[in-house]
């Protein structure tokens, strides 16, 4: 390096440099000491502390490479490397890999794929959605990129894209592969995407069974090339697929090398042998067949054969080859095993033969179908041909052998093209292919210890693919520098045509190694001569090995090569023996290898074109059919075959886009994230990763915008180098930074750096800060220096002011003191002086006291004593006396005593004389009896005495006992009286014996007290004892049932507790049971949404091809007008009109879908002829019933007629004789006038004028009951004439059952009064009979209708009258005797005439009263209304039957309708009739005012002539004809446009007006005209979204007025839970006749169809904003740190014309928020839009903060909370904090907190587990793996801190999935929001032009 100035100043003490290494290739080190110019080594100390010294290069004196600033390592972009070199790229990888555990890596247009050998879940859909449509420098890495870049570069500059997949086997190339053609059947957005991929992945199994082999590096490695065209139609929809294989390894079938395998298909055939299917095959192990044991290593540990032959079998099957196809496949694979183990024997040097009966040639031939015998001659003989012989040549045995194996991989070799044939088949599609993507699969550089004719043939290919690459690099360096405008000269990069000339050129090694294969006698030796006479000397790239002559050398791109020789020409030819092939063909038992080789001798070159689809042509290895026929062998050679098929994809290539994939093996033994640096770079160098750095770091690989360049470096700037031009300052600052001026160049927009130019920089940048930091530091220190001093100073005064004050307060305190004891001691003196005194005072008195006192007791004593004495004398005295009376009693009772013993010894000895004799004895027993009983009874009174006795000693005792106590008492008392007697001296010797004897007795009672006193002392104790116990024990038993009632109290808090956490539970459950059902509902609506706008798409489709073929088109006609009222029956009958034109369809449709669509079409015909064979049969039915009613209703109203007049006869006879009765009356009145009698004012006149009144009022009576039972029968012949109804709908027995309910006639009279009016037919009237039978017989089981006039009702009637009239027939003739005739032939008729009348009255008043339109109806409108409960209960109880009963309703209607119209006219001739009895009415009045009409005693007479006529009321009702329906839809829903109504009217006013005139059609109950309106409505609502569905404005319009509509159908319901909120008069604009309940939720679905499409209209509005708005613009300049970019550029951060800000995201939320508020919309909904818009922002923010590295960091941390801050502050200024959204950026606020929190220790691990709760542990480990330093004054996360998360967060149950899921949608909900705006008022303004809407 040269010793400039810069480098000087980089190589200084502490700088880190990169030093050869041969463990680790580089290891880092730090220099120790500055380097000097003239230095010749460097002083450095490795990262373990050993110093070492690094001596230069004498030569080139070349310093060791820099190492990168800490903050550009772990670069997304290894271009974006200030240094670029081989150690910073190794170094990157490996930190990205180990470290933060990314694989991918870009490396300027390269994509680095290093193999984790882990499952990893970032291939997942999310992915896939947060890759789409992005740039590709704006995400981190990942083969999602390259595939959304070549898709997008398709679409874009319509020009076919490739990608190129290369690397060493193992490394993953075709798991790449795979994962890119998911990425774009995924975004195609094709419905047949999935089925192509599923068809490309079943045929991985198969490929990989028959290419892929156990290598010595790769278990699976894949020994053939492949190229997948994935092609796309005209919408960039993926239409099929085509693989082309290149290069398969036919060698690998007849050897193998050790530790390694034949093709997993032969092993896995080994292994499943003993299936009964496969024991035809006759195969064993795979150590029994030479082709699958030369390398010693049958088994793959791990790998199960014979699982892996059924999942190829199931393959085969997927890809359409049937069972039969798959035997014959492998009877040939068995085939080729038993020919392998042919044994063939020398005969001579010359020939060699096969043993006869040899049992592999022998399962060989029959496994084929040829004749040993055939098969054994030839091979080991050959037919040679001149131009006129044939001869047949015997061959040795090793050609013999070669020719076997030759045979062997021709035959393995046909089968694979054939396999690959028809998997193309099963790919490729009949639609014209307008772009495609190809998807190359090929091998990398390969070197062994042994390089054959395989390895150079792959090698070949590397070079012409490296070869590409680098034109393409170079072109896009010249690209970017032409379109900077910058000088620019050639770059030297390596350019390895010489080495392709080596190999392809004339006379090249492929030229020289085929003249070799048509010489007759070449070998490999003769060839390698030739190769060493013709490149040895001329070409540097070829080298001949100094100890071999049969190899050579190749200096290849990536590495010397030495390959092998031998085999070259062998394997060049590929030859096979014309007759052996004959002798195959010749087989007629196996077809499917005549189809093998049924082109062989058509084959010419396995490079041959074929026509491909789209119009293209296409590359393949099969033979070309168009070749000449009559070749018998193939004329090119393998390495021509080869060399044109190479030619032919770099052809192909250079046609297209290329995208570069190297997958890097990290280690050979598959350990999962384990990183070997030697393997690395091997790879690296020769995938061309290192060669790409190598060209971008000749010229100027770091590029920055001149913004970006100003926002890192302006620190290096002076505030006067500052001007507005930002570019004209960067090139200013940069002259004085670097001298050199061709370190750098200046583009239009950006900055060109040479390498190590941003490190300088970066150097320069982090040197200026540290000075700034040094000179903050400073100050700061300073500032906290002089702090302290102030500190410490007022400190000093504060304690020196405190000390002062504390000596001035002691001073006062000791004088203080001084002064308080002197006081002290005065007052102490007084107080002993004084007490002295006082003591001796006391004590003179108590002297005399006590003196005073001893005289007095001395004298008291004496007297005492005296008085004492004498008491003494009189009580010894009394003693002396008693005692001797006590002796002389006692002597005189012993002297009775004896005397009398003496007596009764004298009368015993008598007694027992007696005894002794008979007779008394005798005597006495005689009276034995009695003298027992005597004796029972003395002893009775005796025991009885004895009880008194014991009473009275019970009584002597006690008395004794107290005489004792007394005893006692006066034994103290003498005790005194004996110390008294001592002190005597003299006493009486009976008083001392007295007195000892009373001392004997007090020591006796003194020892029972002392026992008693014991015995209760220890009673005592026993009882406190026990009451000590009791109380302890109750103690106890207190404290236990205070434990237990706390225990309770803590059991019953804990239960209720649990209860209450097991309710909240619950109730969650149930709530996310609810929004989960809800969000699956609503997902379903969504996916029959999509199914609709797919089926128009379809149908538009079927519409343009059937313009094109008018034959094809045809209509349905047969669409009926009854069909369900449900909403999607209109769009099922748009499915069933297009059912026809369905069936011409292309063919290049999906397959599927068409299917689905046929099936779905079909089912519904045959619902529709279903529902139209059930309506006939209804039609039918209703015909035969209403004939049948007919025919009864005829036969029934002549049985009737005929009784009317029997009954008219009856009543004409009894009025005849009532008429007589009536006469004789008078009579008698007039023969009785003369006496006074019947005089007025007599009795006998008012008791028959009372009689009288009463009769008439019954009349009245009778009368009334009669017009009610007339009003009923008509009604039952109604009832009975649509009887039809009943037998569909309801029992017979319905009519009965209502009437049953009626309690009494009062009800019944009532009910029937509100009926009496509706139909007044005359050929309905009857006569009237009694209300109580009445009731009896409509209560009955089976009432007879027909039997009602028959008690004759009339004659209970006229029972009542006979007497009035007879009373009152004198008064008649007297005062009515001139026109009583008149009056009785007009009463009758004048009485009808006033019944009509009010009848007429009161259907005149109700009618007015409605608008002339509804008057018809209203006769009617009780019918309907029952009819329409009828209805609903049978729909509620029977759905299946609801279709029947509409039939049935309309049925019915019609006919009402048609009685309304005879009633209509019966009214108008009524009505002439009216004035014609009006004008005989007022005659008559005045005759007739007494007299009541029946009507009238109900409801008061009505007049027709003084109604008023007022103007009616507005009802809240919009009428419109049938025809204007079209109108109404279009200028109220087609043609409106929002923003107008919006402004001006009131919010909601489309779905006000759709409801007033779905108010009118229930008004006027006209089904039909609802269900249009409403089914209109609905299909026009749809047709607007989806022509203006991207149009926000118009979809919250249409939300708005949609839930305004739904909210007016439940408010006006009727319903109980809705109609609570209107006012009273709006409960009187509540639908009358129709429950739209269904439409109710048809319209709910609708709405969040709506909803649904809001929200993909919001996202698609706010998706561009979020990432530019949340993550890549500074809110907070100047803190986040700009990084360059590398190659990929990424969008900027720094503010742009156009670029998206946070203000510009709260700009389009408050635009949202205006606009649904202007449209009235609910603010229920407003909420959980903006929730849902909210949840959008955080997703999609976080989505991105996980999927790229440059923005986890902590600056970028602290925009993100301040971002979610101005969001919080937005929610907060519209009053919508409590909506949850805020919740909703929990995930993305602990994102930022987890960037900005310390992560070191394992308290920081703890705090973070337990902050980020809402983020799952892969989220948490990801965001700590991307952490990115963006200053030097940031440290990274280490791996160990990582770990001891994952530890931690091992147990959280959570999904494993990454990313959050931008595409769910929040369930949602319409609360009901009732309005108070009433219809009434609502005014329509012109503007609307709805004209032709009528107010009612």
């Amino acid at each position: 390096m040269n010793m400039n100035r810069e480098l000087e100043y980089m190589f200084v003490q502490c700088a880190r440099v990169w030093i050869p290494d041969a463990e680790e290739v580089w290891k880092s080190a730090e220099l120790t000491k500055d380097f000097k110019n003239g230095d010749a080594s460097l002083q450095l100390m490795l990262e373990d502390g050993t110093s070492i010294e690094h001596k230069l290069d004498p030569k080139t004196k070349n310093l060791p490479y820099l190492r990168n600033p800490d903050i550009l390592v772990g670069e997304n972009d290894l271009t974006a490397l200030s240094y670029l070199h081989e150690p910073a790229v190794l170094h990157n990888l490996k930190v990205r890999f180990i470290d933060s555990k990314l694989i991918y890596t870009y490396c300027g247009i390269v994509l680095v794929a290093i193999n984790p050998y882990e499952t990893l879940g970032i291939y997942g859909t999310d992915i896939i959605n947060a890759y789409s449509g992005q740039n590709m420098g704006d995400m981190d890495p990942h083969i999602f990129a390259v595939a959304e870049e070549a898709y997008k570069q398709m679409a874009r500059d319509e020009r076919n894209q490739s990608i190129i997949v290369s690397g060493e086997s193992g490394a993953g190339k075709t798991v790449s592969a795979k994962y890119a053609m998911r990425y774009f059947a995924t975004v195609s957005g094709s419905t047949s995407e999935a089925n192509v991929e599923q068809k490309v992945l079943a045929s991985n199994p198969i490929m990989e069974a028959i290419g892929n082999a156990k290598t010595t590096r790769n278990d699976n490695s894949s020994r053939f090339g492949k190229y997948i065209e994935i092609g796309f139609d005209t919408r960039y929809r993926i239409i099929g697929a085509n693989m082309r294989t290149y290069l398969l390894e036919k060698s690998r079938v007849v050897f193998q090398a050790d530790e390694e395998r034949n093709y997993h298909i032969f092993y896995q055939l080994c292994a499943s042998s003993h299936l009964p299917e496969f024991k035809t095959l006759k195969l064993s192990s795979a150590n029994d067949f030479l082709y699958t044991r030369q390398g010693r290593s049958p088994v793959i540990q791990g790998v199960d054969d014979t699982k892996e032959l059924s999942t190829t079998r199931n393959a085969f099957t997927l890809l359409g080859i049937n069972e039969s196809y798959q035997m014959g496949l492998f009877q040939v694979l068995a085939a080729i095993l038993h020919l392998g183990n042919v044994e063939i024997k020398d005969r001579d040097s010359d020939s060699s033969l096969i043993p006869p009966n040899n049992r592999h040639l022998t399962a060989f031939c029959e496994l084929v179908g040829v004749t040993y015998q055939d098969m054994s001659q030839w091979l080991c003989h050959r037919k040679l041909k001149t131009a006129t012989e044939t001869y047949v040549k015997t061959l040795p045995r090793l050609q013999a052998t070669n020719a076997r194996d030759a045979l062997a991989k021709h035959i393995y070799a046909k089968l694979f093209n054939w396999i690959v044939e028809h998997v193309n088949k099963a790919l490729i599609t009949n639609i014209k292919q307008h772009s495609f993507i190809g998807v190359l699969d090929i091998y990398g550089f390969e070197t062994f210890e042994i390089n054959s004719f395989e390895q150079f043939c792959i090698n070949y290919a590397n070079e012409k693919l490296q070869q590409q690459f680098n034109m393409h690099v170079f072109k896009l360096e010249q690209e970017e520098y032409m379109k900077e405008q910058i000088p620019w000269t050639l770059i030297d990069f390596y350019d390895n045509q010489p080495c392709i000339n080596l190999i392809e050129a004339k006379m090249g090694i492929l030229d020289l190694l085929d003249e070799e294969c048509k010489m007759p006698k070449g070998s490999d030796d003769s060839w390698a001569q030739k190769l060493y006479n013709t490149h040895l000397k001329t070409c540097s790239l070829f080298e001949k090995p100094r100890m071999s002559n049969r190899a050579f050398i190749i200096q290849h791109f990536a590495d010397k090569v030495e390959y092998q020789c031998e085999g070259f020409l062998e394997k060049n030819k590929d030859t096979v023996n014309e007759d052996q092939i004959n002798v195959l063909k010749a087989s007629k038992k196996f077809d499917l290898l005549v189809e093998l080789f049924q082109d062989e001798e058509k084959a010419t070159s396995p490079t041959g074109q074929v026509p491909g689809t789209g119009g293209r042509t296409r590359l393949s290895i099969k033979p070309d059919k168009g070749r000449d026929k009559s070749s018998k062998e193939h004329k090119k050679t393998v390495g021509c075959q080869f060399r044109n098929s190479l030619q032919m994809l770099m052809d192909t290539l250079n046609a297209t886009t290329p995208h570069y994939v190297r997958c890097i093996k990290p280690n050979d033994f598959k350990l999962a994230f384990s990183f070997d640096p030697k393997r690395a770079v091997q790879q690296l160098r020769a995938c061309g990763v290192l060669e790409t750095i190598r060209i971008s770091a000749a010229g100027f690989p770091s590029r920055w915008t001149y913004q970006e360049f100003f926002s890192r470096y302006r620190v290096l700037m002076k505030q006067k180098d500052v001007l507005s031009d930002k570019k004209l300052t960067c090139r200013n600052v940069l002259e004085k930074l670097v001298e050199d001026q061709d370190k750098y160049q200046f583009g239009k927009t950006k900055i060109f750096f040479r390498a190590g130019q941003v490190a300088y920089l970066e150097k320069l940048r982090a040197d200026k800060l540290r000075v700034a930091c040094i000179r903050i530091q400073k100050t700061i220190r300073c500032w906290l220096a002089r702090k302290k001093y102030l500190r410490k100073r007022s400190a000093a005064i504060t304690i020196q002011r405190f000390t002062r004050g504390y000596q001035a307060r002691c001073l006062a305190k000791f004088m203080r003191r001084t002064q308080a004891a002197t006081i002290i001691q005065k007052y102490q003196r007084m107080y002993v002086e004084r007490k002295r005194y006082r003591q001796k005072q006391a004590a003179a008195l108590v002297m005399q006291t006590i003196l005073r006192a001893y005289m007095a007791r001395q004298k008291y004593q004496g007297l005492v004593r005296e008085h004492n004495a004498v008491i003494i004398q009189k009580r010894v005295r009394g003693w002396l006396a008693r005692c001797w009376y006590k002796r002389c009693l006692v002597s005189l009772v012993y002297l009775q005593c004896c005397f009398r013993r003496m007596k009764a010894r004298r009368e015993l000895k008598k007694l027992k004389i007696e005894a002794r004799s008979v007779e008394h004895f005798k005597k006495l027993n005689k009276g034995m009896e009695n003298k027992i009983m005597q004796l029972q009874r003395r002893i009775d009174e005796q025991s009885k005495d004895n009880r008194s006795i014991n009473e009275k000693l019970v009584s002597l005792e006690t008395s004794s006992t107290a005489e004792r106590e007394r005893m006692r008492g006066e034994l103290s008392r003498l005790r005194g009286v004996e110390e008294d007697a001592k002190n005597k001296g003299n006493q009486v010797t009976s008083l001392l014996e007295q007195l000892e004897k009373l001392r004997k007795e007090l020591s006796s009672t003194q020892k029972e007290k002392k026992t008693i006193e014991d015995w209760a002392q220890t009673y005592r104790d026993e009882m406190e004892k026990m009451v000590s116990e009791l109380k302890d024990q109750n103690c106890s038993l207190k404290k236990e049932k205070d434990d237990l009632n706390r225990l309770i109290q803590e059991q019953s808090q804990q239960m209720t507790e649990k209860m209450a956490r097991a309710i909240v539970e619950k109730t969650q459950q149930l709530e996310t049971d609810l929004n989960e059902e809800r969000s699956r509902y609503q997902n379903l609506l969504t996916e029959h949404l999509r199914l609709e706008e797919k089926y128009d798409d379809l149908k538009e489709t079927m519409v343009s091809s059937n313009v094109s073929k008018p034959g094809h088109r045809r209509t349905d006609s047969t669409h009926s007008s009854n069909e369900s009222e449900y909403t999607y029956n209109s769009e099922y009958a748009e499915l069933e009109e297009g059912s026809r034109a369905a069936e011409d369809v292309t063919r290049g449709m999906d397959t599927s879908l068409t299917l689905k669509l046929q099936k779905r079409l079909t089912e519904l015909e045959q619902e529709k002829q279903s529902l139209r064979n059930e309506l006939e049969n209804r039609e039918d039915q209703f015909q035969r019933a209403r004939a049948r009613d007919d025919v009864e209703f005829k036969k029934a109203r002549g049985a009737e007629l005929e009784y009317e007049s029997l009954k008219r006869q009856e009543l004409e006879s009894e009025n005849k004789k009532l008429k007589h009765d009536l006469v004789e009356i008078r009579r008698s009145l007039l023969g009785n006038a003369a006496t006074g009698a019947g005089a007025p004012g007599s009795p006998a006149y008012k008791v028959v004028l009372e009689q009288l009144n009463a009769s008439c009022e019954e009349l009245e009576v009778r009368k009334e009951e009669v017009l009610i039972l007339r009003s009923q029968l008509v009604s039952q012949k109604e009832a009975m004439h649509h009887k039809d109804e009943k037998e569909t709908m309801t029992e017979p027995s319905a009519y009965v059952e209502d009437v049953s309910k009626l309690k009494d006639a009062g009800e019944l009279k009532q009910a029937y009064i509100g009926l009496k009016d509706t139909n007044r037919s005359p050929r309905f009237i009857r006569k009237p009979l009694e209300v109580s039978d009445l009731l009896s017989r409509l209560r009955s089981a089976a009432p007879d209708f027909h039997k009602l006039n028959e008690d004759g009702e009339l004659w209970l009637v006229n029972q009542g009258l006979k007497e009035t009239i007879r009373l009152l027939e004198h008064q008649l003739q007297t005062q009515r005797r001139g026109y009583d005739s008149e009056v009785e032939s007009l009463r009758g008729e004048l009485q009808n005439v006033k019944e009509e009348n009010n009848r007429q009255q009161q259907l005149l008043a109700q009618n007015l009263q409605l608008p002339p339109e509804a008057r018809i109806e209203a006769s009617l409108q009780h019918e309907i209304t029952r009819l329409t409960n009828e209805n609903l209960e049978l729909l509620a109880e029977d759905p299946t039957a609801s279709r029947e009963a509409r039939v049935t309703i309309l049925r019915r209607m019609v006919d009402l309708m048609e009685q309304l119209e005879k009633q209509d006219r019966t009214i108008r001739k009524l009505k002439k009739q009216l004035k014609v009895y009006s004008k005989r009415i007022g005659e008559m009045g005045a005759q007739t005012e007494g007299q009541t009409s029946p009507g009238q005693m109900v409801d008061e007479p009505i007049h027709p002539v003084n109604i008023p006529r007022r103007e009616k009321d507005f009802q809240g009702m919009l009428e419109y004809k049938k025809e204007d329906e079209l109108k109404l839809v279009k200028n109220l829903i087609l043609e409106l446009k929002p923003r107008g109504v919006a402004v001006n009217l009131i919010p909601g006013l489309p779905a006000y007006i759709l409801f007033m005139c779905l108010r009118h059609a229930d008004y006027v109950n006209d089904d039909q005209k609802v269900r249009t309106l409403l089914t209109s409505t609905i299909n026009s609502i749809k047709k607007i979204l989806k022509k203006r569905g991207d149009d926000f404005e118009t979809v919250s319009f249409w939300l708005s007025n949609t839930c305004r509509f739904l909210h007016c159908l439940k408010q006006y319901s009727g319903d109980e839970a809705f109609i609570k909120h209107n006012t009273q008069r709006q409960n009187e604009h509540i639908l009358s006749n129709f429950d739209l309940a269904e439409y109710r939720q048809v319209i709910s679905d609708l709405a969040i169809q709506i909803y649904q499409q809001l929200i993909k209209c919001m996202e698609n509005i706010l998706q561009p904003m979020i990432v530019s708005g949340m993550l890549e613009h500074e809110t907070i300049q100047g803190v986040s740190g700009v990084k360059p970019t590398g190659l990929r550029k990424r969008t900027s951060s720094i503010v742009d014309e156009g670029t998206y800000t946070l203000d510009s995201i709260l700009r389009q939320l408050s635009a949202f928020h205006s606009t649904m508020c202007q449209h009235g919309t609910d603010p229920e909904l407003i909420k959980q839009v903006v929730k849902q818009q909210f949840y959008i922002i955080g997703a999609v923010t976080l989505n991105n903060l996980l999927l790229r590295k440059d923005m986890c960091s902590w600056s970028k941390g602290m925009q993100i909370r301040y971002n979610v801050s101005q969001l919080e502050e937005w929610l907060r200024d519209k009053g919508l904090m409590t909506c949850g959204a805020k919740e909703t950026l929990e995930p993305l606020i602990q994102a930022a907190q987890l960037l900005q929190v310390k992560k070191k220790t394992d308290e920081d691990a703890e705090a973070i587990c337990s902050m980020c709760l809402a983020l799952t542990t892969a989220q948490i480990v990801k965001v700590l793996n991307l952490y990115t330093p963006v200053n030097e004054f940031e440290e990274r996360v280490s791996v160990a801190f990582i770990r001891t998360i994952q530890t931690r967060l091992r147990d959280r149950c959570e999904s494993p999935q990454l990313l959050m899921d931008t595409k769910m949608i929040y369930p949602v909900t319409f609360p009901f929001n009732p309005s108070s705006l009433a219809l009434e008022t609502i005014q329509i303004p012109s503007s609307l032009n709805l004209s032709f809407l009528t107010r009612v």
